[in-house]
């Protein structure tokens, strides 16, 4: 790629923001490298065991918080968001309260958010390509250790609330981000303010209590990681804690006050499928592996695999109101060939039964 002069660079950021607008990006951002201050912080939680069994988390060393090192020649990032709400927040907030529901995170319910960014960026990627010529680049979505939430705060795209996810204030909490690693020169973007202030909505309300501190969180007590990342055994003292959650949890989001602002994505692929959004647990429950597998297919959720489907939606019940339906449901899976399944539907219907 021949060099470009500042000017061209921020002429070239100008399309870039309007080709990302185009390709449903509702915001684009660019960021240095520099990540010293979020290293420390990714250090300190590491060193804490606060991740848990996510063993990649520390597995990659330094190249997650510093792009550089990840691929050498990266200048800046490219820092996209893609709004995913597909639903009135009063509704999730009504099937969080009906036990017989299964609640899985609204991101979670449509296309597989990996496929669908992914794509896009790849697109935004191929128009830089045809404006400047060959250049160095990589697209990441969730896919690499990258440090995205940092990224996104430098780029301007929100900042890190007390839950530590990302906050717009004209947009809320719900979206996916994504990245382009470049080589290019670009003008970079200026971090948002935080605007938490003395709130303190996600902390009280967190039903594990995971979010052990404004900022930390601790995903060992995290619903989203013992439902999605753990795959042994949930620990007996937090399993009557989650309610009917089954994958993910979406309750620091539906309290956070910016979330008011937040709009419904009009993305097709962002839609619920195979009417997850409303279906109970004793309906899924019932479904085999082939039914798991094609029900699932194209989604985020089929990455637990059936096994921990089983065991989540096993908690679920033994949280729910007593009635035949729900014992006869369990029983039914007390000679599962899993002895994870076998033992959380044992635990579920020592519930019933009281013991």
């Amino acid at each position: 790629m021949g060099a470009i002069d500042s000017s061209a660079s921020v002429g070239l950021v100008a399309l870039i923001k309007r080709w990302g607008r185009e390709l449903g990006f509702q915001q684009v951002g660019i960021t240095d490298v520099q990540l010293e201050a979020a290293e420390a912080r990714l250090e300190r939680w590491l060193a804490q065991g606060r991740h848990g069994e996510m063993d990649y988390m520390a597995r990659h060393g330094t190249r997650r918080s510093r792009p550089e090192d990840l691929v050498p020649g990266t200048r800046r990032v490219i820092s996209v968001r893609m709004d995913y709400l597909p639903e009135d927040p009063a509704i999730s907030q009504a099937a969080l309260e009906e036990p017989t529901r299964a609640f899985i995170s609204r991101y979670a319910l449509g296309r597989d958010y990996h496929k669908v960014l992914r794509r896009r960026l790849q697109r935004l990627a191929d128009r830089i390509r045809t404006e400047v010529g060959e250049f160095g680049y990589r697209v990441y979505v969730d896919s690499a250790p990258v440090l995205e939430k940092p990224l996104a705060e430098k780029a301007g795209l929100g900042w890190i609330g007390k839950h530590t996810n990302l906050i717009n204030a004209s947009a809320g909490s719900w979206f996916f981000l994504g990245e382009i690693y470049t080589d290019l020169p670009l003008p970079i973007d200026t971090p948002a303010e935080a605007h938490c202030g003395s709130c303190r909505a996600c902390l009280d309300v967190c039903p594990t209590g995971a979010i052990v501190a404004p900022f930390e969180l601790d995903a060992r007590l995290c619903i989203s990681y013992l439902t999605i990342e753990l795959r042994g055994p949930i620990p007996e003292p937090l399993r009557a804690l989650m309610g009917n959650r089954i994958y993910g949890c979406d309750d620091c989001q539906l309290v956070c006050p910016w979330n008011r602002f937040a709009r419904r994505s009009d993305e097709a692929d962002f839609l619920p499928r195979h009417g997850l959004d409303t279906a109970t647990l004793i309906e899924l429950f019932a479904w085999d592996e082939p039914s798991f597998l094609k029900m699932t297919e194209g989604t985020a959720i089929r990455r637990i695999g059936w096994y921990c489907w089983l065991r989540n939606i096993a908690v679920a019940l033994g949280n729910a109101s007593p009635s035949p339906a729900v014992v006869a449901a369990l029983e039914d899976r007390l000679e599962h060939p899993s002895e994870l399944v076998r033992e959380h539907v044992r635990w579920a219907l020592g519930r019933k039964s009281g013991d």
